[in-house]
C-alpha cells in the first residue's frame, strides 16, 4: 500500500499530460514507479511522445492557436479514453467547484452523480452547468446521473431527546399513536409496514444497528422482541427485509425531483429501493407523461437494494425493463446478510451481462479514503473483484463527495482500473 500511496503524485502528473489538449500540454519528464513498470511502460512512452509532439507544435504553430475543440484528436488516444471499465463520481461539498470537477474528469470520471437526497434544486442546476462547461471545454461527452432518494421509512420521536436504550429480549411496540415514544413503544408512521409484517418477520432499525423480531400484531400495532439491542433515537430508519410493502418507490418528493431532472436534462435517472418490475413501469410512464414527444428520454437505472428483487424472476424482469443496474450495496448489505452480498453482487452482474445491460457496482468502494490517503487492502481487492466479475462501471459515493482527499482517492480508483484491465488485454 505504501507503493500505491507513493504513486499518487505521479498519477496526477500523468493525468495532466494525458488529458490536456495538445495545444495545452507542456513537455516535462515523467517519473515511473517500479510498482508500475511492467504495466505502465507503454503508457509512459505514449505520454512522452505526446509531450514531445506538443513541444514541436508550439515551436512551429502560428500565434493564432486553434480552439480546444479542434485540438482533441491526438490526446483522446491516451489510456484515459480507452479504459473499458468506466467510473462514476458523486458530487458534493468537496467536489462542487469547476476546478475540482474538471480534475475529477481528467482523473477518469465518465459519469457524475447528482444525489437528490441532499441539497436544493438550484445547487443541482449549478453543478450540471459546470459539468456541461467541462464537457464543452474538452469536446467530450460526460453523462449526468440524477439519483432519486426513494422512500425513507423512519420511526417517530421520543419523549427523551437522547432516545431510549433497548435491552436484549425486551418487548417493544411499534404503533400509530402520535404520543412521543418511551422505552416500551414508539410511533411507526407507516401503516403499510404494519400491514405487510407477519409474526417472525425481522425489522432493522438505524441501518441494522438494532434488530427486532415481530412476535404479535393487531390493528395498528406490532409487538416485537429485541434481538440486537441498542440506543434508538428520533427519526431513525426502518428496514423491512422480510416484507414487500405495497407502496410506490416514488415519494411526492421524488416526483418533484423527477420533474426537475427532466426539466434540466439529466442523462440517467437512478430509481432507489426498487422492489418489483412494476416500479420501473411506473417511472417510465411518468417520464412519458412529462414529455410524450421527447425522442430522447433519460435512461433508467434501477438500484438493487431490496431482497424482494431476487424473488422468483423479479431480477430478470427488472434488468429487462430498465437501461442499467446499480448494485447499491449500502442498503442491500443492511437488508441482506453481509455474507450474501458478494453472491448477490455476482448474480446481478451475471444477469446484466446475459441481457447486455450495463451494471455499476457502488457503495464503500474506497470508504476508508474519506479520511485516509490510502485504501485498505480489502478495498483494493473489492475494486478488483468488481472489475474481474465484469462490472461496466464502479462508483465512488461519499469518497468523492466529502472528506479531505477527494481527488487523490479518485486517482487511486483510476489506477486500480488501469492496472487490473492491463491483466486482461
Amino acid at each position: 500500500m505504501k507503493l500505491l500511496a507513493a504513486t499518487l503524485s505521479s498519477l496526477l502528473a500523468l493525468a495532466a499530460d494525458g488529458f490536456s489538449p495538445i495545444g495545452m500540454t507542456k513537455a516535462r519528464p515523467i517519473a515511473t514507479s517500479t510498482a508500475l513498470k511492467n504495466t505502465m511502460d507503454a503508457y509512459d512512452a505514449q505520454m512522452k511522445a505526446m509531450a514531445a509532439a506538443a513541444s514541436q507544435q508550439q515551436v512551429t504553430s502560428s500565434s493564432d492557436a486553434a480552439p480546444i475543440s479542434e485540438q482533441t484528436d491526438n490526446f483522446k488516444s491516451s489510456q484515459r479514453w480507452r479504459k473499458k471499465t468506466k467510473q462514476l463520481a458523486t458530487l458534493g461539498p468537496a467536489s462542487s467547484s469547476f476546478e475540482m470537477i474538471e480534475k475529477l474528469f481528467l482523473a477518469g470520471a465518465d459519469v457524475f452523480r447528482l444525489n437528490f437526497s441532499h441539497g436544493e434544486h438550484p445547487q443541482k442546476q449549478e453543478l450540471l452547468d459546470i459539468i456541461r462547461q467541462v464537457e464543452a471545454k474538452y469536446n467530450h461527452p460526460i453523462a449526468i446521473l440524477g439519483d432519486l432518494q426513494g422512500p425513507k421509512l423512519r420511526v417517530g420521536t421520543f419523549a427523551n431527546p437522547q432516545g431510549e436504550m433497548l435491552l436484549p429480549g425486551q418487548t417493544f411496540r411499534l404503533d400509530l399513536d402520535e404520543t412521543p415514544g418511551t422505552n416500551q413503544r414508539v410511533r411507526l408512521p407507516h401503516p403499510e409496514i404494519i400491514e405487510a409484517s407477519e409474526v417472525g418477520h425481522v425489522l432493522l432499525i438505524d441501518d441494522g444497528k438494532m434488530k427486532l423480531e415481530v412476535i404479535g400484531k393487531g390493528p395498528g400495532y406490532l409487538d416485537c422482541t429485541v434481538v440486537i439491542p441498542g440506543m434508538i433515537k428520533d427519526k431513525k430508519g426502518v428496514n423491512t427485509p422480510d416484507s414487500i410493502l405495497e407502496i410506490s418507490c416514488l415519494t411526492p418528493k421524488d416526483r418533484e425531483d423527477l420533474d426537475y431532472m427532466l426539466s434540466i436534462g439529466v442523462d440517467w435517472i437512478a430509481l432507489s429501493f426498487v422492489q418489483r418490475p412494476a416500479d420501473i413501469v411506473e417511472i417510465k410512464r411518468l417520464i412519458l407523461e412529462y414529455n410524450p414527444s421527447n425522442a430522447f428520454p433519460p435512461h433508467i437505472m434501477a438500484k438493487i437494494e431490496k431482497p424482494s428483487c431476487f424473488d422468483g424472476d423479479n431480477l430478470e424482469k427488472i434488468v429487462e425493463l430498465c437501461d442499467g443496474i446499480m448494485v447499491a450495496r449500502g442498503d442491500l448489505g443492511v437488508e441482506c446478510a453481509p455474507e450474501d452480498v458478494p453472491i448477490l453482487q455476482k448474480t446481478i452482474i451475471d444477469e446484466c451481462r446475459t441481457q447486455g445491460k450495463p451494471v455499476v457496482v457502488a457503495t464503500q468502494m474506497l470508504e476508508s479514503m474519506i479520511e485516509s490517503p490510502t485504501p485498505t487492502r480489502a478495498e483494493a481487492s473489492d475494486a478488483a473483484t468488481a472489475i474481474y466479475d465484469g462490472a461496466d462501471a464502479i462508483m465512488l459515493s461519499a469518497e468523492s463527495a466529502a472528506g479531505m482527499v477527494s481527488l487523490e482517492r479518485y486517482c487511486m480508483q483510476h489506477y486500480f482500473v488501469r492496472l487490473i484491465l492491463s491483466n486482461f488485454w
